[in-house]
């Protein structure tokens, strides 16, 4: 696996997935119940925009760079805005958060989260950035291999039944890797059926997903909704065009907020073409 994300840390698909897993944190911690978090493709968690690899491609110029510059007048936006702006008081005005950062910073002294790299000198990193918070474990492993030890959450007596796993794979085999996803969420889901599990997915032609989006309506989950963003039309097989998120068991009114959230995200960082939706694959009754 050579994937790494600091190339494309702080992009349109950083965007929707921050914006998005914010959502859901605020929405988990409206109630007092302790919660888990398991991050199982967490990179190395904290990244340079300066860095030579992210100043390599720009990425980040079209993602959140041109989002603080429009600053689209939405609460789950400036939440997200909010979320950058403390990691760059923190790290430098260079900095940007990981999803990592993100859940460290959203969830609460009595919630525990699970990160999990496979790549060494990730996994490195990764632990390194967050050795000082006594919430936060990272474990140099397989995320799909870490799901099924995870879950359900256990930590000593203190049971967890309510918290998300973010699934956010390289996609560098992207057939094989929408079949390693979708099992996991279906072995998880047997494991933790009231946990919220979401997967991001690239897209580049949206007709080529069919079987994808039958397979997650197949789930044995009470709900499930896509939310894709696409920053150019999907007329190209070559590059991605966009990218979505699948979202299981999602908290209450969370496609509302994401259905404000994406036609101004579209307006902010799409080019001629872009689109933006929010369908559910399966509803609660």
């Amino acid at each position: 696996m050579n994937y790494r994300h600091a190339f494309h840390a702080g992009n349109h698909a950083d965007v929707l997935k921050h914006v998005a897993l914010l959502a859901i944190c605020d929405a988990l911690t409206s109630k007092p119940t302790p919660l888990f978090a398991l991050d199982t493709h967490a990179g190395r968690g904290l990244y340079a925009l300066d860095s030579s690899s992210a100043m390599r491609t720009g990425e980040a110029e079209g993602g959140v760079s041109r989002l603080m510059a429009e600053a689209p007048k939405h609460p789950a936006i400036a939440r997200y805005l909010s979320a950058v702006r403390a990691c760059r008081n923190e790290h430098g005005a260079a900095a940007y958060p990981g999803s990592p950062w993100l859940l460290a910073h959203a969830l609460r002294e009595d919630d525990r989260v699970a990160l999990c790299e496979l790549i060494p000198e990730e996994a490195q990193q990764l632990q390194a950035n967050f050795a000082r918070d006594a919430r936060v474990a990272a474990h140099a492993r397989d995320g799909y291999a870490a799901m099924k030890a995870f879950l359900p959450p256990r930590i000593g007596a203190t049971r967890y039944n309510r918290g998300l796993v973010l699934i956010d794979p390289p996609f560098e085999a992207q057939l094989e890797e929408f079949d390693h996803a979708i099992a996991a969420i279906r072995d998880g889901l047997a494991r933790w059926p009231q946990g919220v599990f979401v997967l991001w997915y690239p897209i580049k032609l949206r007709r080529s997903l069919q079987p994808f989006y039958r397979r997650a309506a197949a789930l044995p989950a009470k709900s499930a909704f896509v939310a894709e963003l696409l920053v150019r039309p999907d007329d190209s097989p070559l590059r991605m065009n966009g990218s979505g998120l699948l979202i299981v068991n999602a908290p209450w009114q969370l496609d509302r907020t994401l259905a404000g959230v994406l036609p101004l995200l579209r307006d902010a960082l799409g080019e001629p073409g872009a689109a933006a939706r929010v369908e559910w694959m399966k509803q609660a009754d």
